[in-house]
């Protein structure tokens, strides 16, 4: 039987999706010290069933993936999307988000490697070096990964920036200043 474009793109975008759940399950069970067996006693479902669910060959129901994550400790949650504009002044391109990412507090301030030099982001004045260095050179996965909007929001004033860059991004500091009570 011949499938349309739209069936073979809906085909590949359903089967990215499993991949990426059972990625999820995996990462969420590992996390929890658990193996196949018991997370799959604890959340009501059989080992081969979690199985085929890590490993993408089964897709669970928004339901069960609740269900899964919850025993495993973890809760499935709705994550605005942040998207990234390349822009390009003088002959350098920078990276402005849609918004400002929020991290995890362990990643927000873990030791981080960039451009051959370490940076403790536990520490101000290396989050500062660190936070300055990315927007100027990151990229969006750097930013998403470095970057926590409240941390940022709270040093703006503190970086030095191009003026470019910081006009760029200043209205999304301020959008999270004034939300979140930061500054003036």
């Amino acid at each position: 039987m011949v499938s349309s474009p739209a069936e073979r793109v809906l085909r590949a975008d359903v089967a990215f999706w499993a991949k990426r759940g059972g990625l999820l399950f995996k990462q969420a069970r590992h996390a929890a010290s658990l193996n196949q067996k018991a997370l799959a006693s604890v959340s009501g479902t059989s080992r081969t069933t979690l199985s085929a669910y890590e490993h993408g060959r089964k897709s669970p129901t928004l339901e069960t993936a609740g269900r899964i994550l919850d025993a495993a400790g973890f809760r499935l949650v709705l994550e605005p999307k942040v998207q990234f504009t390349a822009l390009v002044r003088d002959g350098r391109t920078f990276h402005v988000p849609d918004r400002l990412p929020r991290l995890p507090v362990a990643a927000a301030l873990r030791a981080v490697r960039l451009r051959e030099r370490s940076y403790d982001l536990g520490d101000r004045a290396e989050r500062r070096a660190a936070y300055a260095l990315l927007l100027i050179e990151g990229g969006p996965e750097e930013l998403l990964g470095h970057v926590d909007g409240v941390l940022l929001a709270e040093l703006w004033d503190e970086l030095e920036l191009p003026p470019d860059i910081r006009a760029e991004w200043e209205p999304l500091v301020e959008e999270a200043r004034h939300g979140a009570g930061v500054g003036n």
